[in-house]
């Protein structure tokens, strides 16, 4: 693990391709940074926008766990969807996830750098 200080640490383990880690506690806050669907052995899971979202959650959901943080601690999400026509079955999959949360949330269209039609980052409070 990559640690700055007993507040300031990186979480999760950095793609050795990759000059950032899957996520940072900085204080009482973890930044989460942009997961994709993929699963517990980071292999990419692709499919429908509903298969894809509920895996890019469970990412996030996995990675938010190393800290003992769960979705109900998420205070901020963005996502990135490649095609805004999937918004409607995006955010009915995302509801079921994230309905009894106290969260803001923005959604802009965008690709990212691989084949994906989501991409998702997040913050979340979870004091030390």
């Amino acid at each position: 693990m990559s640690k700055i200080s007993d507040q300031h640490y990186a979480i999760g383990t950095k793609n050795p391709n990759l000059p950032f880690y899957p996520a940072v506690r900085a204080g009482d806050y973890i930044y989460v940074s942009g997961q994709v669907s993929k699963d517990e052995n980071g292999n990419m899971i692709q499919g429908s926008i509903e298969i894809e979202t509920a895996n890019t959650i469970k990412a996030i959901e996995r990675i938010i766990a190393e800290e003992g943080a769960t979705l109900k601690d998420v205070v901020r999400v963005t996502t990135y969807l490649e095609d805004m026509r999937d918004f409607g079955r995006y955010n009915a999959e995302f509801k079921k996830y994230f309905d009894r949360c106290v969260i803001a949330r923005t959604t802009v269209q965008g690709s990212a750098a691989i084949n994906v039609l989501i991409e998702m980052e997040a913050i979340v409070y979870k004091p030390l």
